[in-house]
């Protein structure tokens, strides 16, 4: 695990090392253990290393392969990298490795199969693959999204890093606000790829190569896309489903285990974490490092549950008991860390920064459990709605008469939501989605933003591919997965875990998100998913390595008590964000003040999340200087 950074300038003779050690500065949080720098010609490559296999001097990056042609740089893990070894062994033997890194086994990869290689890689990667004698450039990122590749083109440099801020520290991306991307953030708490928050800063799809070639030009390729690659099962018996399902995570936990340092688990006491910690368990001749947040107010803690599995399976467990003022020490540096603003990174900041404190270099996590599951509401939500649409019959008029009344209700987001579905021409899956994940409705945004941001379509595209790939009612919960897992998950949950974990330099690997295992459930019918209770077709395959009373308690969810803090210990602090946020251009600041004032009269439109999400964009700005 690591940090890359490179630069591609148009022409010869440059001298860009002086940008590319700046960039390098800038990541180092990524990796402590060792950096580099490598040039040829228009191409100065950077690493920052996170040693995780094979330890040694011989793990160094940027790595050139034993003829000096082609060169590498790599973030990630390739977990089944010794497979794809005696694969390269057996058909072209001779090769001398220097190493025992997946990093070198990758690197041989792709100089004798060139884009084929990628199909190889079970694992979660970013990289950089440089021939030196044709000048191409090829640029990867993995399947589901996990490790981030963002890039700069504008027809003389090509920069591509891990991290927004290391381009940013380039000095070749003007440091500019994207609107585009604002009127995203406004609405969804993030922004989709490939927008990012400044101008002209991109970030490459999951699942896609971009060949750069020596004049920089580019083209982008999908090679892998969760809704084209699910092995659709139309007669598979949930019996055989249940047993796959636990054979595939089984497997996915064990190739997540291979690592030359201490690792652990996090563990909140649900579900997925819980699963995720059983089959380590059973995986590991040692016991397995868990940890978790507790806190003294019962109603925020999950302690009884993550310590009824610590106990069952006899884990090395640590509590990471967070009072208020534990909170506030860590938050500056939290939101300093911030590549890229939004809700939930501080969390994962205090529970990966106790983890790597303790000694633990490498952890799996949970994540991606409730999407491939159908473990949220929205998906029940998606059910029920599908059997609604008999209210296309009635006419325009009646919807919107019905529409307008509900929006008297001004005080009720859900009903607010629900009348902005009833105003559409048409209802159907990708404004209902849509509408689930919008943080603020459509009237509300016009009047915090002085109505300058246009209404975007973004996750309304994805969830129609997702309706594309998945149309029958029979896969209805594969269709949410897949809008899921193409909006909040990776823009949100992966991000934050990628940019809060790395900037205490652990390494946090998903099993739930092993892409053999996405395309095995995602071909899963309705039938064998649906949720008459949380997550029935994983609860199943794990039997009776969960206890039922942990099975069967209501879910909670990894959260923190922000909306206490907010009114409280970071009142200040909120309102001298919203303060500066209001004085900008495209911010109304009657409406943002009203917005807080009403929050602080738990007016049931102003919810924390709201708050924090207009906190978190202002701060962003300030820290890296981004202009509007």
């Amino acid at each position: 695990m690591c940090g890359i950074n490179g630069l591609f300038a148009a022409g010869s003779g440059r001298n860009d090392l002086p940008r590319v050690q700046a960039m390098n500065a800038r990541l180092k949080h990524r990796g402590p253990d060792d950096s580099g720098t490598w040039q040829h010609g228009a191409l100065t490559l950077g690493h920052v290393r996170l040693s995780i296999i094979d330890l040694s001097a011989a793990g160094h990056q940027p790595m050139c392969s034993a003829d000096g042609r082609y060169a590498l740089v790599f973030n990630g893990e390739i977990y089944n990298f010794r497979d794809i070894r005696k694969k390269i062994d057996r058909e072209h033997p001779g090769i001398i490795y220097k190493s025992e890194t997946d990093s070198e086994v990758l690197l041989y990869a792709c100089i004798l199969y060139g884009t084929e290689a990628i199909h190889l890689l079970n694992g979660m990667f970013a990289f950089a693959f440089y021939d030196t004698l044709t000048g191409e450039l090829l640029l990867v990122r993995d399947r589901l999204g996990i490790k981030p590749l963002y890039y700069f083109s504008d027809g003389k440099h090509l920069v591509f890093s891990s991290e927004i801020r290391a381009l940013l520290a380039s000095g070749i991306p003007e440091k500019k606000l994207n609107h585009k991307a604002l009127s995203d953030y406004f609405r969804y708490n993030t922004v989709h790829a490939p927008q990012t928050l400044v101008q002209g800063v991109q970030l490459l799809l999951p699942g896609h190569y971009m060949h750069v070639s020596p004049n920089l030009q580019t083209t982008q390729t999908c090679y892998w896309d969760a809704g084209t690659n699910a092995a659709k099962h139309a007669s598979v018996k949930r019996e055989e489903a249940v047993e796959q399902v636990k054979h595939l995570l089984g497997e996915a936990v064990k190739r997540r285990l291979v690592a030359d340092v201490p690792f652990g688990a996090f563990l909140s006491g649900g579900i997925d974490s819980s699963a995720i910690v059983a089959l380590m368990s059973n995986s590991s001749s040692t016991p397995v490092s868990t940890f978790s947040v507790t806190f003294d107010d019962a109603a925020f803690s999950e302690a009884k549950y993550s310590r009824m599995i610590a106990d069952k399976y006899g884990t090395r467990h640590t509590e990471i008991r967070l009072r208020p003022d534990d909170f506030l020490q860590d938050l500056p540096d939290a939101m300093n860390a911030m590549d890229h603003p939004g809700n939930d990174g501080p969390n994962t900041f205090v529970v990966s920064r106790a983890t790597r404190k303790a000694g633990i270099t490498m952890a799996l996590s949970g994540l991606g459990g409730d999407e491939l599951f159908a473990g949220y509401p929205v998906f029940t939500r998606a059910l029920t709605f599908s059997r609604l649409q008999w209210l296309n019959a009635l006419p325009a008029g009646l919807r919107k008469a019905i529409a307008s009344t509900l929006h008297s209700f001004a005080n009720k987001p859900a009903l607010n939501k629900l009348a902005e579905l009833l105003s559409q021409e048409e209802l159907h899956f990708p404004a209902f989605y849509a509408g689930s994940r919008k943080l603020f409705n459509e009237e509300f945004l016009q009047t915090l933003t002085r109505g300058v941001f246009p209404a975007e379509n973004v996750v309304e595209d994805i969830a129609r591919r997702a309706q594309a790939h998945f149309p029958d009612k029979g896969h209805i919960l594969s269709r949410v997965s897949y809008a899921e897992m193409y909006s909040y998950m990776q823009h949100v949950l992966l991000r934050d875990t990628d940019q809060m974990s790395m900037a205490v330099a652990l390494e946090v690997r998903v099993p739930f998100l092993d892409y053999t295992l996405v395309e095995y459930v995602m071909g899963l019918s309705d039938d064998i998913k649906y949720p008459s209770s949380p997550k029935k077709l994983l609860v199943d395959a794990l039997g009776d390595m969960l206890p039922h009373e942990l099975v069967h308690r209501p879910k909670m969810g990894f959260t923190l008590p922000w909306k206490h803090w907010l009114k409280n210990e970071l009142h200040t602090l909120t309102v001298e964000q919203l303060t500066a946020l209001s004085k900008r251009s495209f911010a109304d600041a009657k409406n943002i003040q009203g917005l807080m004032d009403d929050f602080m009269q738990d007016k049931p439109q102003a919810t924390w999340s709201r708050i924090w999400h207009l906190v978190a964009l202002n701060h962003w700005m300030e820290t890296n200087g981004i202009s509007e």
